[in-house]
């Protein structure tokens, strides 16, 4: 098992929040936490809790990226750019607009597959 130290997961998580086209304001905000514990991760000067990790998670960040260096790539390579980006932006949306996306998306299967 290879670990990783602090100052490592700090980086990957600043370029996960970078690569999601995130701010430290935006991204601490999402997660329900401070914009200074968000950069004490960053800098590696704590470890991030499992909570703030679930949420990120929950915003698009690539967590097994963040915590071991090897991207979660095995979902990711059946989809095209343009699916990825948009399968992150539902991602952030609220659960109320996800779930009317999903009853716009399924009628539009059903008239299709009439």
């Amino acid at each position: 098992m290879i670990l990783h130290d602090s100052k490592d997961i700090g980086a990957r998580l600043r370029d996960e929040r970078m690569r999601c086209g995130m701010t430290q304001d935006q991204a601490a905000a999402g997660c329900g936490i401070a914009k200074r514990t968000l950069a004490n991760y960053e800098a590696g000067a704590s470890d991030p809790s499992a909570s703030f990790l679930s949420k990120a998670w929950a915003m698009g960040f690539d967590v097994p990226y963040v915590l071991t260096g090897a991207r979660a790539t095995a979902a990711k390579e059946c989809l095209s750019a343009e699916e990825d980006v948009l399968v992150e932006q539902y991602r952030r949306i609220p659960e109320q607009d996800q779930r009317a996306l999903r009853r716009f998306l399924k009628a539009m299967f059903d008239d299709a597959s009439q």
